[in-house]
């Protein structure tokens, strides 16, 4: 009896656990085709292969601690920190704080390397970011013979989220512009 209540108890744990909704195809590739049509690219086609391996790095990366690292070329990377709440203190009087899933939507993921757009400059092929950002997600989104992506994502254990998508072919080539 004691192994069936244990059993129960962690069942009913394990079903408490919030998930983030994944990527759906038509919402991913729709927000990327918005920033390619505003660059006259042919518009990007969903990839079950590369939504594969995006999950198979997502979760790759939720195992070693959710850091942001690169599996390769041809991918853009978002993380997502959880929400933070407190509505209760302990005895010594301090918040209890607790971390919950944020909701996150496709299209934000995709604005997000999208609004790199803004330091980069198509006539000298430069990005004038500041420290800390970049320009390599907007033009890989961009990028003119990138015909396919495919994305994923993983829960970390403290509620962040890994979004993985990637792309083929690969763009990002080191002197040529994107379109």
């Amino acid at each position: 009896m004691n192994k069936f209540l244990n059993y129960s108890l962690i069942l009913g744990l394990s079903c408490s656990v919030a998930f983030a909704a994944d990527p759906k195809p038509a919402d991913m590739v729709a927000a990327h085709n918005e920033w390619r049509a505003k660059v006259g690219t042919a518009p990007l086609k969903w990839s079950n292969d590369l939504q594969a391996k995006s999950q198979a790095w997502a979760n790759e990366l939720k195992k070693n601690g959710c850091g942001m690292k690169h599996s390769g070329p041809g991918e853009n990377l978002y993380w997502a920190s959880p929400r933070k709440s407190a509505n209760s203190k302990d005895a010594n009087g301090q918040w209890i704080w607790q971390n919950s899933l944020q909701a996150v939507s496709d299209q934000q993921v995709v604005d997000s390397w999208g609004s790199e757009v803004q330091w980069y400059d198509y006539a000298s092929n430069s990005c004038n970011a500041p420290a800390g950002k970049a320009c390599g997600h907007y033009t890989q989104v961009i990028w003119n013979t990138t015909t396919e992506v495919g994305c994923a994502n993983a829960v970390c254990d403290d509620f962040s989220q890994v979004w993985v998508c990637q792309y083929a072919p690969a763009g990002n080539y080191v002197g040529k512009k994107p379109y």
